[in-house]
């Protein structure tokens, strides 16, 4: 007995060692699984830096995208839908034209846009508010989407502008609810405009936007901070197809 006694010890040491061994390796695999699970970004980190799910209290970000690919797809999957295009191209056509020109006749009428400015038009669809412009005798208008609409509309994305520095006389969008990063959105407008130009944005306070909106805006004040380049006009209500809000921005002629 004595002799085989030294001989046991170290075969039960050993199996004992490798059943804790096994356990934790089990243990340690489940725990990762779980944990990544839970933060599917976790091994995968986006291109781009991760949208806050909170800029403020007054500009929230949307939840729900896993990189900027989906952020963009799911844009396509609005701009590129045959029913609304066809919808906005036939129904729509004279109607959104009609209103996008009395509000630019109103700016116009305020000096804050002339027949010899340089309009660009952000979000712009299939560009009736481009076609609006021209039709107020501001020629020399464009707009940009992810779907180009030719000849009224080019491609182009408002997070990075194909355009370069101090462009534009006067920029006008309706889709700052789609924008990812509103702060890249802002500061591509502020990079392209004029010393001295007019931005003039239709955004929703009162109600929130549609299902393909990017982020959520309750006050002015949120989108203020973000011109840092800019000074506030006026702010007005409008009825602009969902949107209750018109703020105008002008972009100072010397910045400190």
């Amino acid at each position: 007995m004595n002799s085989t006694t030294p001989k046991s010890t170290p075969l039960v040491t050993k199996c004992f060692l490798l059943s804790l061994l096994l356990s934790l390796t089990i243990f340690l695999s489940f725990s990762i699984l779980s944990h990544q699970n839970q933060n599917p970004n976790a091994t995968n980190p986006l291109p781009h830096k991760q949208p806050p799910s909170s800029s403020s209290s007054s500009l929230r970000i949307r939840p729900g995208y896993t990189s900027y690919e989906s952020y963009i797809q799911r844009q396509l999957n609005k701009t590129l839908n045959p029913k609304l295009r066809k919808v906005w191209t036939t129904r729509d056509w004279t109607r959104k034209i009609n209103v996008f020109a009395t509000f630019f006749a109103d700016l116009k009428h305020e000096n804050l846009i002339s027949a010899n400015s340089k309009a660009l038009c952000i979000g712009a669809r299939v560009g009736q508010e481009v076609e609006a412009l021209k039709r107020i005798g501001v020629s020399d208008s464009v707009g940009i989407d992810l779907v180009p609409y030719p000849p009224l509309v080019i491609r182009g994305d408002f997070h990075h502008q194909p355009f370069d520095n101090d462009t534009f006389d006067f920029e006008f969008s309706n889709v700052f609810d789609h924008a990812l990063y509103p702060e890249k959105f802002v500061g591509e407008i502020e990079r392209t405009l004029k010393p001295g130009g007019v931005c003039v944005l239709h955004v929703a306070l009162s109600r929130r936007a549609d299902k393909y909106s990017a982020n959520d805006l309750y006050s002015v004040g949120a989108l203020k901070a973000l011109f840092r380049r800019s000074e506030l006009v006026r702010v007005r209500t409008v009825d602009g197809f969902g949107l209750d809000t018109e703020v105008v921005f002008r972009k100072k002629k010397t910045v400190l």
